[in-house]
């Protein structure tokens, strides 16, 4: 089944405790964490996921978008994040950050930047509970959805059947009603829609909707056969 993570880089900062009960039904709230150093633009860090956390009984499905995440990211586990992700641009020690997240008893997940190829990290997809693919370059919302990214996404689907593996992959950038149906088809299961759900005038319906639109797919598609 679908998993739909709204994004709330694309909800009103100043109402966040209100942006997450507005999604009540979200499989997770994705928490996009920028540090102005390795993406141009700055958000927000723990003392505000600490904060979102007790505002909302959503899991939160932290995003680090930041240089030496080797550093900080167990910091978001301790917070309260049940999902980190750190970029393999970033990561000096990837495998071993993803096993102190994991020991810390979070979901380790890492994402790759659209120019980045899976198949260096073919390897480490053992160590990870989940894998991001950037759909846009990383950095602001309200981005076109890169359709040079779906035969990457293929791919990687392919390598976490070749190993057998319970992994999630998921798609962050320029997800809605007109593109999740082909990321579904080429292998996601886990998808970040920002603008698509926070724009919508209801946005908790909007999620049902995504999750519906992405299910029908998946249920005819070849990859999710046994899935």
């Amino acid at each position: 089944m679908a998993q739909i993570n709204p994004s709330i880089l694309s909800a009103d900062f100043a109402r966040l405790a209100e942006e997450a009960k507005a999604v009540e039904g979200a499989d997770w709230l994705h928490v996009d964490v920028m540090d102005n150093h390795f993406v141009p633009n700055l958000t927000l860090g723990v003392p505000i996921v600490e904060a979102i956390g007790k505002a909302t009984d959503i899991p939160l499905d932290c995003h680090l978008m930041i240089e030496d995440p080797d550093r900080w990211a167990p910091q978001y586990v301790e917070a309260g994040a049940g999902s980190v992700t750190f970029h393999a641009e970033a990561a000096a020690a990837p495998v071993r950050l993803a096993r102190e997240i994991r020991a810390k008893g979070a979901r380790a997940s890492m994402a790759l930047k659209p120019a980045t190829p899976i198949e260096p990290y073919e390897d480490l997809l053992p160590e990870l509970d989940m894998l991001l693919i950037m759909t846009v370059e990383p950095g602001f919302g309200g981005q076109a959805f890169l359709d040079i990214m779906l035969p990457k996404i293929r791919r990687t689907r392919e390598l976490i059947g070749k190993h057998g593996l319970e992994l999630w992959l998921q798609v962050d950038g320029g997800v809605s009603a007109t593109t999740i149906e082909r990321c579904a088809e080429a292998g996601a299961d886990v998808f970040v829609a920002g603008s698509a759900v926070y724009g919508a005038q209801d946005p908790a319906a909007a999620v049902r909707e995504l999750r519906a639109q992405a299910d029908a797919v998946t249920a005819a598609a070849p990859w999710a056969c046994g899935h």
